[in-house]
């Protein structure tokens, strides 16, 4: 095994936690952890420390989708597929290791909540087409529909004593808007609370523990806010209007605090509020990125949270907060393997000014300058000199890079390639309007906005080697590398396309439903209605435009972005004359047992290698052009 080899190996199997769950006595914490190599269920005691591993491979060995405790404290919920398809059932996990199916119907399930009186499950679900509501009684074994909705409902929030629902959906024409609905235990007399302005989007988050306020959140006023709503009153209390977007995340049990999470800059750091006097402040933590779990999940007692904790150098480790007295204590400390902090790229945070035309010429779409942002970009040093560059941009769209560690960038960096990250328009963490940028406008400004940030870090900086930069990106990321290449294929000299979108009507015609409604209808409109929008804004109308080596990488049982999409780039480049293979024009893999990603550590190791392989041989040692 050569260096590089043992480089990647080694980082595929530094171990990952995910999604810290609190028992319901507080008393324990359930996560996922590979330190065995493979994705398990772990359990950890609070105040011992002590960790036990309840499952032997029975959980999935991604760890994409969340876990839940069982009322009673002595069994965890988690979600099962098939090979990464996402068509998730759920499954009870006991204390003893014992496992069986729970929740079993065609398409996605997801498990929403569970019941205080161990025997509701809400879960979504699409099995009739959309993303809908059902409730399952543990006692009976039944599954009933609650909603029956033509836009996706999202979240899904039982009351105190299981008694009635809260969730997010639309019913009106604007397909930017989220309105909050509470409903009894049936479905029945479902009420939308009217929060913010129609084309806003307000969501629900958590109960109190009397049932009888609901936090909730809303961008009617651009940046992200929390509220409280008194649903005896039938009034709303604002929190958390700030110039900073922020996330309600949950009330203490007291019923006397929230918390949320606030965006600055691309850090995420938690706050307080007391919900009496309306005063906050944030928590004592060091710069970087700090994460909640969902409502109730990160609840220990009323005055200890359970959070997360990372940085550009430092990977993620599990704290407890002590609201009392502002100190911290490590469950899981981070795992850096044989690395230090210091081996690891860190990162350097600017913005620069766009309006969404770079200096590069455009080859596919002409634009019009647009509104003018100051864009939030992330530069990571692989300490290389001259260092090739990588441009990767983030996927979603709806996400954000934030200064917290990233294991393909560190790949990246090991290589000795730097790294640039851009939250392009249509970027969340800067409120409403930035994200609404990005409607009507895919494969438009964004993209620009990303070439923007790379003429500058090109311009600024003289050790970046502007004759070896590659674009890399997955999902809506793969659909920005791929439209890099065809819009901009001066400024680079590879490509890598991972899970990525390549004709826009074939993606909506094959996603799942409710991707189908909220992310292409509420972009683009439907084919139908925008049948123009749909071919310009695709790579692959203009595949006779690469101009660099392109490696396409494509999960067969992808169901967010179906492998259709990589099939039709390839066939379309065949047929355009370009020849695939390793001393080819492209190169082209398909990865069996996977779907949209993957974090096991034997599919991440293939993805490095194949990623290291093919910026070696075309891009490392290659000469100017």
């Amino acid at each position: 095994m050569d260096d590089t080899e043992a480089v990647l190996e080694e980082l595929a199997r530094l171990p990952t936690l995910a999604h810290p769950t609190a028992s319901p006595d507080g008393d324990e914490v359930a996560l996922y952890y590979d330190i065995s190599g493979r994705n398990e269920a772990h359990v950890v005691d609070v105040d011992i420390g002590d960790s036990e591993q309840w499952s032997a491979g029975e959980v999935p060995r991604n760890a994409r989708w969340p876990i839940e405790w069982s009322a009673d404290g002595d069994g965890i919920y988690f979600h099962l597929d098939e090979g990464g398809n996402e068509q998730n059932d759920i499954h009870l996990l006991e204390r003893d290791g014992a496992t069986e199916p729970v929740v079993e119907m065609d398409g996605q399930v997801v498990l929403a909540d569970v019941g205080s009186d161990g025997e509701t499950l809400l879960v979504g679900g699409s099995r009739d087409g959309q993303m809908n509501l059902y409730r399952h009684d543990r006692s009976t074994g039944e599954t009933t529909k609650l909603t029956e909705y033509e836009r996706a409902v999202h979240g899904g929030e039982l009351s105190p004593d299981c008694d009635r629902i809260a969730y997010t959906t639309n019913e009106t024409d604007d397909f930017d808007n989220l309105d909050v609905y509470v409903a009894d235990a049936d479905g029945s007399n479902a009420r939308n609370l009217d929060i913010g302005a129609v084309g806003a989007e307000a969501t629900a988050v958590d109960w109190d523990s009397t049932g009888t306020r609901l936090l909730v959140s809303d961008n009617t006023n651009d940046t992200g806010r929390a509220g409280v709503y008194d649903l005896e009153a039938d009034e709303i209390t604002w929190y958390a209007e700030t110039e900073y977007d922020e996330s309600p995340a949950f009330f203490t049990p007291d019923g006397e605090r929230l918390l949320t999470t606030r965006s600055r800059d691309a850090m995420t750091v938690p706050v307080v509020y007391d919900l009496d006097t309306g005063e906050g402040r944030e928590l004592d933590l060091p710069d970087g990125v700090a994460s909640f779990g969902m409502a109730g999940e990160s609840v220990l007692d009323d005055d200890r949270l359970l959070l997360t904790h990372t940085t550009p150098t430092r990977r993620t480790e599990l704290l407890t907060y002590d609201l009392s007295t502002d100190e911290t204590s490590v469950l899981v400390e981070a795992d850096h393997g044989r690395f230090e902090s210091s081996d690891f790229a860190d990162a350097t945070y600017f913005t620069v000014e766009s309006d969404g035309v770079p200096e590069t010429q455009a080859e596919a779409v002409d634009h019009d300058p647009a509104e003018t942002f100051d864009i939030g970009a992330l530069l990571y040093d692989s300490g290389e000199r001259p260092s090739p560059l990588v441009v990767n941009p983030h996927g979603g769209p709806r996400g954000r890079d934030t200064l917290s560690f990233d294991l393909y960038t560190q790949v990246l960096a090991a290589q000795g390639f730097s790294v640039l990250k851009v939250n392009y328009r249509g970027s969340t963490g800067r409120g409403r309007e930035f994200i609404e940028a990005l409607i009507d406008d895919w494969g438009g400004a964004e993209q620009g906005d990303v070439v923007v940030a790379a003429e500058h870090v090109l311009d600024e900086h003289d050790w970046l080697d502007e004759d070896r930069v590659v674009v890399f990106g997955g999902s809506y990321g793969g659909y920005s590398a791929y439209w890099q290449l065809v819009q901009y294929p001066d400024l680079y000299d590879a490509g890598v396309a991972w899970i990525g979108l390549t004709d826009l009507e074939d993606q909506y015609e094959n996603t799942m439903p409710h991707y189908r409604t909220e992310l292409m209808e509420k972009y683009l409109g439907t084919p139908e209605e925008n049948p123009d929008l749909y071919r310009e804004r695709s790579p692959v109308t203009y595949v006779e435009n690469n101009d660099a080596p392109l490696l396409l990488v494509h999960g067969v049982n992808d169901r967010r972005v179906p492998v259709s999409q990589a099939r039709l780039y390839r066939e379309a480049l065949l047929d355009a004359g370009y020849e695939e293979g390793e001393d080819g024009d492209f190169e082209y893999a398909e990865l069996g047992e996977e779907g949209h990603a993957s974090t096991d550590q034997e599919q991440k190791l293939r993805m490095f290698e194949l990623l290291a392989d093919f910026l070696d041989r075309r891009v490392a040692d290659s000469e100017p052009n």
